[in-house]
């Protein structure tokens, strides 16, 4: 078993060479963009630092697990596709906040092994702060160690969520549920960065998180860190997490069930009588 979490610990470390590499391309656009492009979607940017970040995370990679798969963001697949080690990043996790300079923007590297997030580290160039963690390793920020919150109830919670790109051409835009749970919590936070979200569950900051229409590069180094630092993540029913749904209920435990059931009780937009007074 330690043969095992030596090697977690190897790759952790080059995830974490990984996600400072890029972290630092980020420092260097900030502010400095030239070309901001739309990637077929409405919102769904790319920019020069989104790529010449990726380029700095697969050079990482390469150099030092060069037999691995990759599936990167902005390149797609790559590698040797018979692996059992995926590598899933994002290069640029909120990349309209960067493209505002809004500086809610990550770094997100992390590696599935047979499908499973077994490694993760998120890195925000804009707070200095690094998370990581691995299998059995814990999770830390800042190489110290962190653990989800203790709130146990909806109504003391503070939580988390976001919008998919498809917004616009869905009913299924996790709107119900975002006004939803406001009524019946502190309040539900937008960042616009997936990992941050997963990482501020992590380390307690925020009690719980849900969204669709997610790809793994934007969680699966998050999902490590949650449940590194004794949360929990599931489907939306508790079933087991299936990252290549798009769709993920990430908490510190002890709020799971009762955000999962409150998920699945939302009432439609259509019910709620906005603006007519009921």
């Amino acid at each position: 078993m330690s043969s095992d979490f030596n090697q977690l610990q190897i790759f952790l470390d080059v995830a974490t060479e990984a996600v400072m590499a890029a972290g630092t391309i980020l420092q260097d656009y900030w502010g400095n963009l030239t070309a901001i492009e739309e990637k077929g979607r409405p919102g769904d940017l790319v920019t020069e630092a989104d790529k010449a970040a990726e380029a700095a995370i697969l050079k990482v990679l390469h150099q030092h697990v060069p037999d691995h798969n990759i599936l990167a963001e902005e390149s797609g697949q790559l590698g040797n596709q018979e692996s059992p080690c995926l590598w899933a990043i994002d290069p640029l996790d909120g990349t309209t906040n960067y493209a505002h300079q809004y500086p809610v923007s990550a770094v997100s590297v992390g590696l599935l092994v047979k499908g499973v997030p077994q490694v993760g580290a998120i890195f925000d160039p804009f707070r200095q702060e690094l998370f990581r963690a691995a299998k059995g390793l814990g999770a830390t920020c800042n190489r110290r160690p962190i653990w989800v919150s203790q709130t146990a109830t909806l109504e003391k919670s503070l939580l988390v969520t976001g919008f998919a790109y498809d917004r616009r051409q869905t009913t299924d835009n996790n709107y119900a549920e975002f006004c939803y749970l406001t009524h019946l919590t502190q309040g539900v936070r937008r960042g616009g960065s997936a990992a941050l979200d997963l990482a501020y569950v992590a380390c307690g900051r925020l009690d719980g998180y849900w969204e669709r229409g997610l790809s793994p590069w934007d969680i699966a180094a998050g999902i490590v860190l949650v449940e590194e630092a004794g949360g929990l993540v599931t489907a939306y029913d508790r079933s087991p997490m299936d990252i290549g749904t798009g769709r993920i209920l990430a908490t510190n435990g002890q709020l799971h069930s009762s955000l999962s059931q409150a998920l699945q009780e939302v009432p439609p937009l259509s019910e709620w009588g906005v603006g007519s007074g009921e």
